[in-house]
């Protein structure tokens, strides 16, 4: 077995010794056998991106810091506990959103494919998780880095209504009720150019091929095939989606060759 899911082995053990879980409480949280847990922790058993989110839920750890196999996690424990021997909820930084990125993908969004008939919303939301997921699973860093969060219709972009109004303050956007069919559609009109200065070769090709790959879809098309994807799958309704979830992608969602990087 991978010399990493050995070392995530030993974290998960370490992690489950310290809050005080046996491995049959720990098996019966995550809904697997208590052999399972034990294969896990030995590293002879690959774990599931459902099973990841689920363990990181049960050890109140972001997915990244309990997927980061070098973190001391004694560190992160013992700054979590007070003089009581309480354990508080472990916060971890996260990069600061790139709120001048955000908006000019979004200006460049609407220049691209905004006219579009089918491109309301609805759509922008899963063009935005698109271009931020396929380009952390690709690159392993934040692009736009927005918070989306699972909900009936798809990937919701935490920041976005805050982003557009700021956006349209300033007479960069400008916002249209509009029908598409019979449905009432939202949609954003760029009022200036992008700067494309702000994106790098390979952040404008990732953004071209979702937005070549995807922007032909309507509402229902996008939520639909968002909701097949795992970082979707593996979230509980109204929670935020884990970037980390990517790695555990299949085709066709999948954006790496990871055949080619194990050669």
């Amino acid at each position: 077995m991978d010399k990493f899911y050995k070392n995530l082995g030993v974290k998960i053990k370490k992690i489950r010794e310290k809050i005080g879980l046996s491995q049959e409480a720990l098996a019966k949280k995550l809904r697997i056998s208590r052999v399972a847990i034990s294969q896990i922790e030995t590293g002879n058993r690959k774990i599931s991106a459902e099973e990841l989110v689920k363990l990181a839920k049960t050890f109140n750890i972001p997915t990244d810091v309990l997927l980061d196999v070098k973190k001391d996690i004694e560190v992160i424990f013992e700054k979590a506990v007070k003089k009581s021997g309480k354990k508080q909820e472990i916060r971890i930084s996260v990069p600061q959103r790139n709120l001048q990125k955000f908006k000019e993908i979004l200006i460049y969004i609407l220049e691209k494919v905004g006219s579009k008939p089918n491109i309301g919303e609805t759509v922008l939301y899963k063009l935005l998780y698109f271009i931020d997921f396929n380009f952390y699973e690709k690159y392993e860093e934040q692009l736009i880095g927005a918070t989306y969060i699972k909900n009936y219709y798809g990937p919701t972009p935490k920041e976005f209504k805050k982003v557009v109004k700021e956006m349209e303050g300033k007479k960069e956007l400008v916002k249209v009720m509009d029908n598409y069919f019979q449905y009432p559609q939202t949609k954003y009109l760029p009022l200036r150019k992008p700067d494309l200065t702000q994106f790098k070769a390979h952040e404008k090709e990732i953004i071209d091929d979702v937005l070549n790959n995807l922007s032909n879809m309507n509402a229902s098309e996008i939520s639909e095939y968002s909701h097949n994807d795992v970082p979707w799958q593996t979230t509980e309704e109204g929670e935020i989606i884990e970037y980390e979830a990517v790695f555990y992608r299949t085709l066709p969602y999948s954006v790496r060759n990871y055949s080619e990087e194990s050669l």
